[in-house]
């Protein structure tokens, strides 16, 4: 039992309110997708960190589907250029289902690479290297979003061939534009077989938050593509992830997000996070109806919404070391019995905050001996954040543990963990050392 297992607990609990959804249905027209279980359903999240954290149905595999697009657009974007591929895909929301026949009057461009004419000509884009056709080289750009190796679902893939005419009739009329720079049996081809790129939940929570760290995996701390493809593909799912309901969910969810119709969704941070659902029964728009339910409520419970909170402007854990190694501690207090771990935290505190404080707490003390929460420098703590921080210190005290905190302004109020010499039981002229150290010397059992 860990503190950040708190993050975990609210992506159980998201999943235990909508597990008993039942509108919607998976996919048919694809029979291979009509087989999924329509109760799986999984959550998933990886922080800036490279945290990873899950819930219900997570690793159980299934395809990418429309959620390829940000990431092929992404490689395009990397291999040609912003001017080069907005010569043959707009960057303008269409307003119309996902497979509509959406092309711009008088060059014949889709609208966007979001929907399926959009990306069957950015799928074309790619372009073969003497060492590697283009579908590897798109597996492998996906497989280093992901952090590890990927495949192809052979039978998804078939059954998507054997049934896949409107996408070839959107192949052939865009070619008759001049816009499809490829034959189009090519082009639809390495489109179906791009969609039936197997991943889980995990997976696509690692790609998002790969977007949100600017083209940085958090996980592999590879760098996938450069941090202005990576703004480029999020403003791109902003405005069109979500096809004719992109308005709506930027207006209540109000994170980029991109949905496929075997039922993943992303949704992203920046910044901050990257989050996935996994859940196959969709919507009338084609997005999976659990998870756009559990991110919406995530949203607003968190207060995620891209307009709402502004990224920190700083870190948000300046230090995480041990009683010992503290250099300002006076050297009497140096040789403490025992580690004492001390995470010192600053600024404002909210739930991306306080995950990274709660996975500080975890790693200041990897063998479960006490820990030292400093806040003597946070400013403040919204009630999710302080809720969150109860949860995880209250774990410390479940699983045996010992916790105590420097608080001078009150901000957690009382906790369910011990409050031993903490900044407020401290003489007035105390300094903040001094609380630390005193915190430190009464778990430690010397105080």
């Amino acid at each position: 039992m860990s503190a950040a297992d708190a993050v975990t607990d609210s992506l159980a609990g998201l999943r235990e309110r909508f597990a008993a959804v039942r509108e919607g249905r998976p996919a048919d027209y694809i029979p291979q997708l009509a087989l999924a279980d329509p109760d799986a359903f999984g959550l998933a999240l990886v922080s800036m960190d490279g945290h990873r954290y899950s819930a219900g149905e997570a690793e159980v595999p299934f395809t990418l589907q429309s959620v390829s697009k940000p990431f092929v657009y992404a490689l395009a974007l990397s291999a040609l250029g912003l001017d080069e591929v907005s010569r043959w895909v707009g960057a303008e929301p269409s307003g119309e289902a996902f497979n509509a026949i959406s092309l711009e009057p008088g060059t014949g461009r889709p609208a966007n690479a979001m929907i399926n004419a959009g990306a069957i000509v950015t799928t074309a884009l790619i372009p073969d290297t003497p060492d590697e056709p283009a579908f590897d080289r798109i597996l492998r750009c996906l497989g280093r979003f992901a952090g590890r190796g990927l495949d192809v679902d052979e039978e998804v893939f078939a059954s998507e061939s054997a049934t896949g005419d409107r996408n070839r009739a959107l192949a052939y009329l865009i070619r008759s534009t001049g816009t499809l720079p490829v034959d189009p049996v090519r082009a639809v081809d390495r489109y179906f077989r791009q969609c039936a790129i197997r991943v889980t939940a995990v997976d696509l929570a690692t790609m998002a938050a790969t977007l949100a760290y600017g083209g940085v995996n958090p996980v592999t701390r590879e760098r996938v593509v450069s941090a202005e493809v990576a703004a480029g593909v999020l403003a791109v799912m902003a405005t069109c992830g979500m096809y004719d309901g992109s308005g709506d969910w930027l207006l209540r969810v109000g994170l980029p997000a991109k949905s496929g119709v075997s039922g993943g969704l992303i949704a992203v941070g920046p910044a901050r996070f990257g989050v996935a659902t996994y859940s196959p029964p969709l919507d009338a728009t084609g997005g999976s109806v659990r998870g756009h339910a559990a991110l919406e409520a995530m949203s607003r419970r968190y207060g995620l919404h891209l307009m709402l909170n502004p990224a920190l402007p700083g870190s948000t854990v300046t230090l995480v070391t041990t009683a010992d190694d503290l250099p300002s501690a006076p050297s009497g207090e140096r040789g403490l019995r025992g580690r004492v771990g001390v995470v010192v935290a600053q600024g404002a505190i909210d739930f991306t905050a306080a995950e990274r404080v709660l996975y500080a707490l975890d790693e200041s003390s990897p063998d479960g001996g006490p820990v030292v929460l400093d806040l003597h420098d946070v400013t403040a703590i919204d009630s999710v954040a302080r809720g969150m921080l109860h949860n995880g210190l209250a774990r410390f005290t479940a699983d045996g543990r010992r916790a105590a905190v420097v608080d001078p302004k009150d901000l957690l109020g009382p906790v369910d963990a011990v409050r031993e010499r903490t900044g407020r039981d401290l003489p007035r002229h105390a300094t903040r050392e001094d609380a630390v150290a005193g915190c430190a010397r009464a778990l430690a059992g010397e105080g």
